[in-house]
């Protein structure tokens, strides 16, 4: 789950990894630190999902190695999607990420799809198998202009009703 709040951006996800209806993994970290200014949210793959990760921390260094400046949101946002639909048709693999950032004083949600697409989101968003059970809570409880406080607690909410509801998802990890 990403939502866009007043002055920040909160993410939030389970911590359970599956095959089939085996549950391989309760403490999978699927909100990933980026660097001091981004975050991802991860659904699909998970071997696709860690090598993608390794990449973009490698490959954020060293472009703000080359122009000696601080990547902004979007530019890690569309270096992501070029990575999941190169490795969408290379190797097969499905990858659906949420990245969030701040850059130059604002807060930025991007929806990255399986297929490298990109959309910025400018209130909320779910992925993943738990993102049905989560939409239901997002669609009736959020409103525009939340504080911190209130977008920790509506990730919660939406959350624990993928919780609920969904067998793949369970556990949870918020990352402001």
């Amino acid at each position: 789950v990403g939502i866009v709040c007043k002055d920040c951006v909160i993410l939030a996800a389970d911590k359970r990894a599956t095959a089939g209806n085996l549950i391989v993994d309760k403490k999978v970290t699927k909100v990933v630190q980026i660097n001091d200014n981004f975050a991802v949210t991860t659904a699909g793959a998970v071997s696709e999902l860690q090598l993608l990760i390794k990449y973009l921390k490698a490959e954020l260094k060293l472009k703000e190695l080359r122009t000696n400046r601080l990547t902004t949101v979007k530019e890690a946002a569309n270096l992501l999607s070029g990575m999941v639909y190169s490795n969408l048709r290379t190797v097969g693999g499905v990858s659906h990420f949420l990245l969030a950032g701040s850059d130059n004083g604002s807060a930025h949600l991007y929806d990255l799809f399986p297929d490298g697409s990109i959309t910025n989101i400018t209130d909320f968003v779910s992925s993943g198998s738990g993102s049905v059970f989560a939409y239901g809570v997002l669609e009736n409880r959020y409103k525009e202009g939340l504080n911190e406080q209130e977008g920790v607690e509506l990730a919660m909410q939406a959350i624990n009703s993928s919780l609920q509801r969904d067998s793949m998802s369970v556990n949870t990890r918020l990352v402001k």
